[in-house]
């Protein structure tokens, strides 16, 4: 029953369909751009709908018509946000008469995707028009086509910041800036398949960051309601989700600087650091910043970590609950376990999903990082090329396959026992 009319919704969504009462004239419906359903704190389910125009769309909910709400009202920059609670024993939701997917009572299947969107940025430019130099849109539909639950975005959606260059034709034409023309081009278009399969858990990127495209973020997946006339948020709690047996923390690292620290953000990251310990057992950690994520360095020496939060956390490791972190930021795949004189779980970064990927080392042990938290890679991988990851529930922990643009397993890895590890290279 979740996938019915997933294709067509995809289509109607574009075109603008509506839908008209039964037994009256048809009716002129708002034109529906987007729409999905995205987890919230505690476990909240929202479905949402872009519109092109003031009024909202009607949502069926179990045979019973529902006018959402407006979340955010139109302004020169975006359209009319819609949103309504869905509620947890919902068995079935259309919005302008076509199915959306529901959450699973169990989840099976995750995708998870980050750092997807085209570049654009001063001299900085991909040619958006290319798959093999932007493949976001490819990546997206094969990463429907794997049937998941459930999708993790670790964030950053929208890089086209400054105009195509003069005479650059992978480019012309792009919109640019934070406004909803950019973030249909950058991502909800492409999207638009995998928005159709699953609900999402949304992660704020840097990307997102105010004076970047926080104010579209904070409209569009943004948790909290959007007070009209509010300036941008630069910082967001952490938020728990429980689906089932799954527990997620929902953490915004948007703002804490890579390679400087930031001494009046450390208090903050230090309390929510240490709150983590009152999370449920086990709990995953998603953040788009990874804390001790890997690049190449000189002579090809895996290197990073993020100072400010290296510096919040110091040595006393990440509290126990917490037994998988999930991140993006760093373009590439990565598999890290780590050791040193405190706890730290293992990590997967994902932010492999569109934008120019980042050079780093096959084998990631003994990285050098920032700061004297103590910590070191054990054992680490890193995979090259675009793509995308599936975690799968199995008997004793999840497999971890990670899928090349089309949809193919580059490599079988996993996440068992307290590791993560990837399978030899053939």
């Amino acid at each position: 029953m979740r996938r019915v009319g997933l294709a067509a919704l995809g289509l109607c969504f574009s075109l603008g369909c509506g839908i008209a009462p039964t037994g009256h004239a048809a009716a002129p419906a708002p034109a529906v751009d987007a729409a999905w359903i995205q987890y919230g704190p505690g476990g909240s389910i929202e479905a949402r709908a872009v519109v092109a125009a003031p009024g909202c769309p009607r949502a069926r909910i179990d045979g019973v018509e529902h006018r959402m709400q407006v979340r955010a009202a139109a302004n020169p920059d975006f359209p009319t946000i819609c949103r309504i609670a869905v509620p947890r024993a919902a068995r079935a939701i259309a919005i302008a008469g076509h199915a959306i997917p529901l959450p699973a009572a169990r989840v099976r299947r995750i995708v998870v995707v980050g750092d997807t969107g085209c570049r654009i940025q001063g001299a900085i430019v991909q040619d958006c028009a290319d798959p093999r130099r932007w493949p976001f849109p490819q990546l997206a539909a094969a990463a429907a086509r794997a049937r998941p639950d459930l999708v993790i975005d670790v964030g950053d959606y929208l890089y086209r910041e400054s105009a195509c260059p003069v005479g650059n034709t992978g480019c012309a034409g792009s919109p640019y800036g934070d406004r909803w023309a950019t973030w249909r081009a950058d991502f909800f278009a492409p999207a638009a398949p995998l928005l159709a399969a699953a609900p999402w858990v949304v992660v704020r990127g840097n990307h997102e960051a105010c004076g970047r495209a926080g104010v579209g973020w904070l409209r569009l997946l943004g948790p909290d309601p959007v007070a009209p006339g509010e300036a941008c948020v630069p910082h967001l709690a952490p938020y728990r989700i429980t689906i089932g047996t799954l527990h997620l923390v929902v953490l915004d690292d948007a703002n804490a600087p890579d390679v400087r620290r930031d001494a009046a953000l450390v208090p903050t990251y230090r309390r929510e650091f240490a709150a983590l310990a009152r999370a449920p057992a086990p709990s995953w950690l998603l953040m788009h910043r990874p804390i001790w994520g890997a690049i190449a360095g000189p002579l090809d020496i895996p290197i990073g970590g993020n100072a400010t939060l290296i510096a919040a956390i110091g040595r006393r490791g990440i509290p126990a609950p917490i037994r998988l972190m999930l991140a993006g930021h760093i373009h590439s795949f990565e598999a890290l376990n780590y050791g040193g004189a405190q706890r730290v779980p293992p990590q997967l970064i994902a932010g492999f999903g569109g934008d120019r990927l980042d050079r780093t080392p096959r084998e990631l042990g003994g990285a050098i990082f920032q700061g004297d938290s103590g910590v070191k890679v054990t054992r680490g991988v890193s995979i090259p090329g675009f793509g995308f990851i599936v975690l799968r529930r199995a008997a004793r922990g999840w497999d971890v396959d990670v899928h090349d643009v089309a949809g193919g397993v580059e490599r079988r890895c996993w996440f068992r026992g307290g590791r993560v590890g990837c399978a030899r290279r053939r």
